[in-house]
């Protein structure tokens, strides 16, 4: 059996594929990935070969264990449900749970792929029913699953900053088949790109680099003014500015990242911020974020964790999800 979760988000999509196997067989060094990563995807689609994560989840006694088989990420453009066909066209997947900014459009792209025929190169019994769970859900089970003792999750994504604390794991949780990343409290920053990544993407944009090497050139900074505008259009025009009044681009650049790391452990802080925290979403790849939040949240490389592929913590979280509902419905009951 294969499940797959989706995150459709409003720069980017991504699928996580997860399928059942015999435990034996489930270790890391068998996982079988292809990860395509976008924006270095030849042909819409792209190459490249990721690290995998297997998982042995014993439940009640019996084993269930899943790998996951396949990630793809793809831009989510003005046409998401023909970019959500690529990204299931030949997946094959038996159950969908997807998140995200866009999650309601899925069902559209699997009834599109059910109606013309294209399942795994084969014959379509039907289509999917897909199953939605908020990004909030979401990123908590991906990041509790990459780190098991994970109390805080911090995603900041292209349209909204989410703030999430964990409880604690329970004694008895794996036995009755509850999934690591129960939430107690959160918090979202999504009526206006102010703290996002589209505030950094569109101040990127006025230093005319990508968000990457934005970070590396605000590291260069070592004197950073005060940046006091949030909101994206008011916070260009402080940066013009100050540029206006001499001040080196690099400290500018590193100003606007002490503006959002400043609002963020602000809202980290306010759901009562415990160590470790996770930092999901495409932001975690930024240096001087990650820097940033570091020193000042206080925190080291064993308490602000990073996954491997930090944007696809939603997908995975609910294929998670899928994954556990389909071992309840095996499950013996009592």
């Amino acid at each position: 059996m294969r499940v797959a979760g989706i995150d459709i988000g409003s720069r980017s999509m991504e699928i996580v594929v997860r399928e059942r196997c015999a435990p034996h067989s489930c270790h890391d060094g068998l996982t079988d990935v292809r990860s395509y990563v976008w924006p270095d995807a030849p042909s819409g689609i792209g190459s490249g070969i990721g690290s995998g994560i297997g998982q042995d989840n014993r439940q009640g006694g019996q084993a269930a264990a899943w790998r996951t088989v396949l990630q793809r990420r793809l831009p989510t453009t003005f046409h998401p449900v023909e970019q959500c066909r690529v990204l299931l066209q030949d997946c094959l997947p038996q159950r969908i749970v997807a998140t995200g900014y866009g999650r309601e459009l899925v069902q559209a792209a699997v009834n599109s792929l059910a109606e013309s025929g294209v399942r795994d190169g084969g014959a379509v019994s039907g289509a999917v029913s897909v199953e939605t769970i908020t990004e909030i859900k979401a990123h908590a089970l991906g990041a509790a699953h990459d780190f098991a003792h994970a109390r805080t999750v911090l995603d900041i994504g292209g349209q909204d900053t989410k703030a999430i604390a964990l409880l604690p794991p329970r004694a008895g949780d794996a036995a009755s088949g509850t999934l690591p990343g129960r939430v107690s409290r959160f918090e979202m920053n999504d009526r206006c790109a102010a703290g996002t990544g589209k505030f950094l993407e569109y101040t990127a944009t006025v230093f005319q680099m990508d968000v990457q090497a934005f970070g590396l050139y605000a590291l260069e900074g070592d004197d950073a003014p005060l940046i006091n505008s949030m909101c994206t259009v008011f916070a260009e025009t402080e940066a013009t500015s100050l540029m206006a009044q001499g001040i080196r681009p690099q400290n500018i650049a590193l100003g606007l990242h002490q503006s959002i790391v400043r609002r963020t452990v602000n809202m980290l802080r306010r759901v009562g911020l415990e160590f470790p925290v996770v930092f999901t979403g495409g932001v975690a790849r930024n240096p001087c974020m990650r820097h940033l939040l570091q020193k000042e949240l206080g925190a080291t490389e064993q308490t602000l964790l990073i996954s491997a592929e930090p944007d696809m913590t939603g997908a995975l979280g609910a294929a998670l999800w899928g994954c556990a509902v389909a071992d309840a419905e095996i499950r013996p009951a009592g």
